[in-house]
Parts: C-alpha cells; structure tokens; sequence
C-alpha cells in the first residue's frame, strides 16, 4: 500500500510573516497570506483606509532622558511636561494595537559608550560649547550616561509597559532608519503601512516619518501619541507637512473605534 510521505519542511525565517519551507529536496518560496483587514480612519474630512494585517507601530524616543522629571532634558531646563502627554494615549492604544496583531517597535537612542557613531555635528546639538552635559556624559544626579545604550537614561520612559513580543531598535540620530536594521526588520515583518508616536514631534518623529515615506511606506502620524517641547508653530508645521507631503494624520481615538470594528 503506497503511503503519503507527511510533510517534513521547516521553516526558515526570522519573522512568521516572511519565511520560506524547506527540506532536502524542495524550497517553497511562498508566504501565507494574512487575510486583509480594513480599517478607515477620517483626516480633514477624507476617509483613509489601510490594512490592519500590513501595518505596525512606531513609538520614538519615549525614553527618560526626554520624559522623566530626573532625565537629560529636564536637566537641561527643558520644561518635559509636553513630552510625558502621550503617555496616557499610549497606554490605551498599544495593547488593543497588541491584541490586533499590529506589531509594536521602540526606536530609541542607544549610543555607544565610546560615542564612535556620533559626529560631531551631531554631539553639538544639545552642547553647542562642549562644556555642557551632553550625549554620553553622566547625568549629575543619577550618574547614568545621557541616552547610552543599556542606561536608565535611555531606557523606555517610566509609566509606559513593554511587551516581550516588542521590536527595541537602537537608532543614533534623528532618523531611525540609518546605521539601523529598522528597514529590514520591517520588511520581514511584511508591512506596509506604519503608525507614528513620540517625542519630539517636529524632530526625531518628523525625520523617521520622511525616512519611512522616502523608502515606500504608507505613514500615519498618530497626533495624540506625539508630542513636542518645541515651539507650538513646530508642532503646527509638522502636521501640515505630513498632510502635505508624507502621508496622513489620526489620533488613538480614532484607531481604536476602528479596532473594535475589524
């Protein structure tokens, strides 16, 4: 009696979303195909509908050097206040976001101890005459090393929860796609379109948003889970820029209606 040999392929991949089957003697090149799953969110008026299935999250710099009372800005005499309000929204949004599947990364500051992936141009921003508390050095009252790599400085902003499921991804500028695996994880997490969080608004979140509409992908600014300690015209710029030139804007109210329905 002729027997049905039972399928014996492995997976190989990374991601579940993005991984090949093989054995000895054959490789299957295709992916399973997650069912669509719309949903529609309101901008000035126009409905945009993207896919729940194809998308992930994106939270910015909610880290404590910008967000805790004890971290670098404040420090600095940065008033971080504006930079803690998006924590109340995210604390709603990223388990329904979680539950629905929609992956969640934290792309955050995480230097180098030696600070040998930091230019000088980049160093000067927040101490422009080098005598100053800046990328790296030891904050006065804790001693941790301002947004290094592993530090309570550049750890996730207290009052936020992580999931072990969460992408973390060390960025070293503004943009969190250069000198990082940010693109690449995205691709194998097969997604096209990504939500946008954080702080600041008009900086590292703008700048990451025009990276990610640069190399293709669809952007949603998520405008009360960003934030700013910028002038409020930077914030007002910033979203007008999105609307006009690299995608779209909603908020957590909006997408977790949206949730419910899908």
């Amino acid at each position: 009696m002729n027997r049905v040999k039972a399928d014996v392929r492995r997976p190989l991949g990374s991601s579940e979303r993005n991984r090949w089957l093989v054995d000895e003697a054959s490789v299957s090149l295709l992916r399973d195909a997650a069912p669509a799953r719309p949903l529609t969110v309101h901008d000035k008026g126009r409905a945009i509908t993207f896919d729940v299935a194809r998308t992930a999250m994106i939270v910015v710099d909610m880290q404590n050097d910008f967000c805790h009372p004890d971290g670098w800005l404040a420090h600095i005499g940065v008033d971080i206040m504006p930079a803690r309000a998006p924590i109340g929204p995210f604390k709603a949004l990223l388990p329904a976001l979680r539950a629905a599947g929609v992956p969640i990364l934290w792309v955050n500051w995480g230097n180098r101890p030696d600070r040998m992936n930091l230019s000088p141009a980049l160093l000067h921003v927040y101490n422009p005459t080098g005598a100053g508390v800046g990328i790296g050095d030891p904050l006065p009252k804790s001693g941790a090393p301002v947004l290094e790599a592993g530090s309570w400085a550049a750890a996730i902003a207290d009052g936020l929860e992580t999931d072990p499921a969460d992408i973390q991804v060390a960025k070293y500028r503004m943009s969190g796609f250069p000198d990082t695996p940010l693109d690449s994880i995205l691709r194998n997490l097969r997604v096209d379109t990504l939500l946008f969080g954080g702080v600041n608004m008009d900086q590292c979140v703008l700048c990451t948003l025009q990276d990610a509409n640069f190399l293709g992908y669809d952007c949603l600014l998520v405008e009360d889970c960003c934030a700013t300690t910028s002038p409020d015209f930077c914030r007002e710029a910033t979203l007008y820029n999105v609307r006009q030139c690299f995608g779209f804007v909603t908020d957590g109210p909006a997408l977790l209606e949206g949730l419910k329905a899908t």
